[in-house]
This record gives structure tokens, C-alpha cells and sequence, in this order.
């Protein structure tokens, strides 16, 4: 039951992040510093997008012959199209936030991932890029396009709470962001 309400707040999450894409907003960036990660998977979303929309074109054709079977497939479709559309939504409305003030890094992904590091906790940060990634206890990847370019070493763990509710305690955190270099000379000029 839990299950269902958490798959139906994560529906709902992204309903309101197109409607922010579409009205050129963003979500929790208030007084501070955002740092987009959407530009690593931009083209490959688009390109998700338009293999559904081809799908749906032809199923459309192969079904006419049928129209409750043409209805009901033609609903899952559009549904699947929009789905795809707010997923990248969530990701351009949803970047990471650097807030000086209130002495936090927070880390997102699409709706699915909403973890706050306080600065005082970063220990090292660096640009690293990585193409692969092996889970291991302690260790968070926020992968985008199967990288991430900024590891995060904490002298303390901050807990993780994945997307069903589960905690973890992190002490490594990699993340991609577009603007890498800049975000870790950020993170250093914070932190000093």
C-alpha cells in the first residue's frame, strides 16, 4: 500500500515539474546558486521522446481495425510520451542548489533523488569524471548518461533515502553536473 502512494506522489511530482518547465520555473533554488545536470542527457531523452512518439504513431495504424484496444493503447502512448517529456522536466527545474547562506549543497535528480549536504561535512571535492560506477556501502552515485564528473568525500555520513523509503548513511557522493569546474571552484570558495 505504501508502495502505491509513494508510485502516485512520484507521478504527481512530475505532473508539477512540466508544468514548471513550461512556465520557465524551477523548484527549491531560492536564494541560492543552481547548477544544471540536464544538458548530459538532453539528447538522449529527446531521442527516448520520439522513438515513443513513432511507437504511437504506428500502433495508432496497426490498431484502427480495433478502437477499444485502439483507445486504450493509444492512452498508455501518450501517457508513456508525457512521462518521458516530464522525466527530463524534472531534471532541468530540479538542479543542484549551492546555498552559502544556509551552508548546504543540495543534490538532485530528477524527482528521484533530493539530498542535502551541509558544507561544513565536504571533506574534499574534486572534478572527476567516471564512466562506471560499482555499488558499494557508503558510496552514492548520481549518475546522468551513465557519468558523473564531482565526487564528494564527507567527514561525516549524511543520510540517503532512496526512492522507497529506504535509508542509507553516504560518505563518498558523485554526481554530474554541466558545469563541473565551476561547482567545485564554488564548493571552494564556500568552504574555505
Amino acid at each position: 500500500m505504501r508502495a502505491g502512494w509513494l508510485l502516485v506522489r512520484h507521478e504527481v511530482r512530475l505532473l508539477v515539474s512540466l508544468a514548471l518547465w513550461v512556465a520557465r520555473r524551477t523548484h527549491g533554488t531560492g536564494g541560492g546558486r543552481a547548477f544544471g545536470y540536464a544538458g548530459g542527457q538532453a539528447a538522449m531523452m529527446a531521442g527516448f521522446a520520439f522513438v515513443c512518439l513513432v511507437e504511437t504513431v504506428a500502433m495508432s495504424v496497426l490498431l484502427r481495425g480495433w478502437p477499444a484496444v485502439h483507445t486504450a493503447v493509444l492512452f498508455l502512448d501518450v501517457y508513456t510520451i508525457v512521462f518521458v517529456v516530464a522525466l527530463h522536466a524534472s531534471s532541468v527545474v530540479r538542479p543542484h542548489v549551492l546555498n552559502v547562506e544556509r551552508g548546504s549543497l543540495r543534490i538532485r535528480r530528477y524527482v528521484h533523488v533530493d539530498l542535502c549536504v551541509p558544507l561544513e561535512r565536504i571533506a574534499c571535492v574534486r572534478r572527476e569524471l567516471r564512466m562506471t560506477h560499482e555499488r558499494a556501502d557508503g558510496e552514492l552515485n548520481v549518475e546522468v548518461g551513465a557519468q558523473t564528473t564531482v565526487t564528494l568525500e564527507l567527514s561525516e555520513p549524511v543520510t540517503h533515502v532512496t526512492f522507497l523509503g529506504r535509508r542509507r548513511e553516504v560518505r563518498v557522493v558523485r554526481f554530474h553536473a554541466d558545469d563541473a569546474d565551476g561547482l567545485v571552484r564554488a564548493l571552494g570558495r564556500a568552504h574555505v
